[in-house]
């Protein structure tokens, strides 16, 4: 390891890489994994290996008993509890190790949503949230699986606009109970759980968080949904008829149920990009393994180029997607070790992080759950026929993945929500993006910068990517110049602007990951990370210049026009590269190792 590397990097704030040249001494890479990490991420490709894939079928089947059973196997290995603090029974892990749980049960189907549900939305609100009676009397069974979790906010009618709820809450006449009534659909785990978060109003108005108890009067469930895909994973309506809950089962504050909603989708954001990252390396193995074994005109299908770059490609987008994931887990466990230290309590520390970067963390769950649609639905392709029949693990993959990109907010919501918060985050001056997107504009009316042709190593990659950033710069600053208020209504410029975003923070993540390495291992030692960091980089400016035209010609007209789209040309201008090569390299190194490399 070179001098180099034990510089003493800034760690960014939530957005702020947007304007800002990041280091690659402030990341954190899968590579970077102690020893302890090591067994955890063994011990869960261990126990779906030999607990949970040998009997996908009769999960799906939902045999009555079976996957409570499974939660609570994985409760005794300590896998339910591995950031729930020591004095609740848990593990009193770092947010890297529980990040990395998350990615390591995320290949098991039905089951990963099961866990990821009790583990994330069924549990955390009481720990966060809960008094510590509450806390005392929860966290501890929740914790070793004894018993299950489960979270009600979404209603037949209120999706997306989750405080839009109509289930009500009235003190009872007594003042010993809030009486509950209405409905909740979509309850992951919702047929078995012993314990469910629900939000209702209380007198109509004041959104506030509920503790129900499965066996509380008046409150019931209906049979299981039958869906497309996670057959296995029990999800029902619930059920509240003067549902009579005690008053000390409020959760958090009366009217603050917002506040404990919110907060806890920004850390679900990030475990669903975790536990899709480990779905999708599940698939791209299995994918591979056919590759290779698969015979078509007398040789392994893996010998043709067409398949060789499906290959390459699906390894790229995860790498990236780990490298975007662990980075931003690195900054969220850096920032609740540093409220920690300033006297916040756990439950304040951890949900100040997230805070701080719900705009990656944002980010992250559009991309995990486009990666896993990508690699599960190219996997198809590549088993052919094979990969539409029931007989092949890959079809259930396939339907499976689906529901990433509705559930922890849509993907379309996640997209308006990245912009909308960096935009929030300038207007209240936590951010300065005018005086850089300012500068941005007086760039475009100058002579281009040419370089001085004495490059280090990187520079070009470096520059490539600050352009990338200018270009979002640009496109947002006159789009909100024009637009003013009215650009909330302009939904397709804003996901036009949140795709530049997304692929220039995982661009970045990328070649901060392949210069830490390099750094590491010394120039030259790193020949398949570094084609896989170039060849995303290369693909990624012609599709931040189409994003950036759509969103430009939305709104400009005129010289204004034409001088944006010339400056876009310019911060999108990536040099000459032949990704084909760089690819059959990848595919090669993939190939023979017969799984996923990294």
């Amino acid at each position: 390891m070179s001098s180099a590397s034990q510089q003493q990097a800034t760690i960014l704030k939530g957005g702020e890489w947007l304007i800002k040249e990041s280091s690659p001494f402030e990341t954190f890479i899968p590579e970077d994994f102690n020893e302890e990490q090591q067994m955890v991420k063994d011990m869960c490709a261990s126990f779906l290996d030999t607990e949970v894939l040998p009997i996908v079928d009769r999960i799906d089947k939902l045999e009555q008993g079976l996957m409570p059973s499974l939660v609570e196997k994985a409760g005794e290995q300590g896998l339910l509890g591995t950031s729930i603090p020591e004095e609740f029974g848990g593990l009193g892990k770092d947010f890297i190790t529980a990040t990395l749980v998350n990615e390591g049960l995320g290949g098991g189907f039905s089951f990963s949503v099961a866990v990821a549900a009790h583990t994330g939305i069924g549990t955390l609100p009481i720990l966060y949230f809960g008094a510590p009676e509450q806390k005392a009397k929860y966290i501890p069974k929740l914790a070793t699986g004894e018993w299950k979790g489960a979270y009600g906010l979404t209603e037949p009618n209120s999706g997306s606009d989750a405080l839009g709820a109509k289930t009500t809450a009235k003190l009872s006449e007594d003042g010993k109970y809030y009486i509950l009534n209405g409905q909740k659909c979509w309850i992951t785990n919702g047929g078995f759980a012993d314990v469910y978060t629900v939000f209702a109003k209380v007198d109509g108005d004041k959104f506030t968080g509920f503790i129900v108890e499965r066996g509380m009067e008046g409150f019931t469930q209906g049979p299981e949904e039958h869906k497309m895909g996670i057959k296995g994973s029990s999800t029902v309506q619930l059920y509240f008829q003067d549902c009579k809950v005690p008053v000390e089962n409020v959760l958090g504050e009366i009217g603050k149920g917002h506040i404990i909603a919110f907060n806890i989708l920004n850390i679900g954001r990030l475990k669903l990009c975790a536990a899709a990252l480990g779905g999708a390396k599940r698939a791209f193995n299995t994918s591979i393994e056919y590759a290779n074994t698969r015979e078509q005109f007398k040789q392994p299908i893996s010998n043709f180029g067409a398949i060789k770059n499906k290959i390459a490609e699906m390894a790229i987008q995860i790498w990236v997607c780990e490298s975007a994931l662990y980075r931003s887990s690195k900054w969220i466990d850096n920032k609740e070790v540093e409220l920690l230290g300033s006297g916040k309590p756990f439950n304040e520390a951890l949900l100040g992080a997230a805070e701080e970067y719900a705009i990656e963390c944002a980010m992250l769950k559009v991309f995990g759950s486009e990666v896993l649609d990508f690699v599960v639905d190219e996997g198809v392709q590549i088993h052919g026929g094979n990969g539409f029949s029931d007989e092949y693990i890959i079809s259930k993959a396939y339907r499976d993945s689906r529901i990433n990109r509705i559930y922890e907010g849509t993907n379309e919501i996640n997209r308006l929500l990245t912009v909308d918060m960096v935009l929030k985050r300038a207007m209240k001056g936590k951010l300065d993006l005018l005086n850089p997107a300012m500068a941005v504009m007086k760039e475009l009316m100058s002579i281009p910068d040419f370089g001085s042709g004495d490059e280090q190593a990187f520079d070009a990659e470096k520059k490539l990517i600050a352009n990338f950033k200018k270009a979002i710069l640009m496109t947002a600053g006159a789009a909100v110049q024009k637009l003013q208020m009215k650009i909330e209504a302009e939904q397709e410029i804003l996901m036009n602007i949140a795709d530049m975003a997304i692929l220039t923070y995982n661009a970045e993540s990328a070649l901060l990951r392949l210069m830490k390495l390099s750094d590491q291992r010394g120039e030259g030692q790193c020949q398949l990370e570094a084609d896989m960091a170039r060849t995303y980089l290369y693909d990624v400016a012609d599709k931040i210049n189409k994003y950036g035209k759509d969103a430009i010609n939305a709104f400009a007209d005129g010289d204004e026009q034409r001088m944006m789209l010339l400056g876009l040309k310019r911060f999108t201008k990536a040099a000459a590269f032949n990704s084909k090569e760089a690819r059959r390299r990848i595919s090669a190194k993939i190939l023979a190792d017969n799984r996923y490399p990294l």
